[in-house]
């Protein structure tokens, strides 16, 4: 039986992720089964931000097993296309108040299995990490842009170790980012199934 392929889109606020996922939904509707982002699902249950170490902790805890379940749901329900997931287990390391080894502990995971769930990454940088302007109309997304680039290199640097990682870097035209982002996932499904 072939297996399924995962891909992760991921970046900082301000990337463009969503905006490409909304569009990869349209072009590669047959082809692609996109998975939620996870702290957004949370976060527009109710569940506030907080400062406090201990819930930080609690809340990524949640993220990440419900980021997998949210994966494994759309693996049953879609075995026949390519998963497309809005973030991945390893985002909450970025938002992790601690060490990397002490939110492994807290997971019951390691860099390693969590990295070997996805085939490939594609990452949009933060347009904050050239300058530009990063507000939007997103209630959930609650960074100011200082934070956002500080984020999207905490990203990158823990998604620039998947063998496949393939970046998308913030340009002046909005429009020529997400069209090299649609080309990327495509060049990313064709290698994937071998064509």
């Amino acid at each position: 039986m072939k297996k399924q392929l995962q891909v992760v889109v991921t970046g900082g606020p301000g990337g463009g992720k969503t905006t490409a996922l909304d569009l990869f939904r349209r072009e590669l509707c047959h082809k692609i089964a996109v998975v939620p982002e996870a702290a957004t699902v949370l976060f527009s249950s109710g569940i506030t931000r907080s400062d406090n170490k201990q819930i930080i902790k609690m809340v990524q805890k949640t993220i990440f097993q419900l980021q997998k379940n949210l994966e494994d749901i759309h693996k049953v329900q879609y075995p026949d296309r390519l998963l497309v997931c809005d973030r991945g287990s390893l985002d909450g390391l970025a938002y992790w108040p601690g060490k990397e080894d002490e939110f492994f502990k807290a997971v019951n995971s390691s860099f390693e299995k969590e990295i070997a769930r996805y085939d490939a990454v594609i990452f949009f940088e933060s347009a904050a990490a050239s300058g530009q302007d990063i507000s939007s109309n997103n209630p959930i997304r609650k960074e100011s842009s200082p934070q956002a680039a500080k984020l999207d290199k905490k990203l990158q640097k823990i998604w620039s170790r998947h063998p496949h990682f393939y970046f998308v870097g913030s340009s002046e035209s909005f429009v020529r980012k997400i069209t090299f982002g649609i080309m990327t996932l495509e060049n990313v499904i064709n290698r994937c199934n071998g064509s």
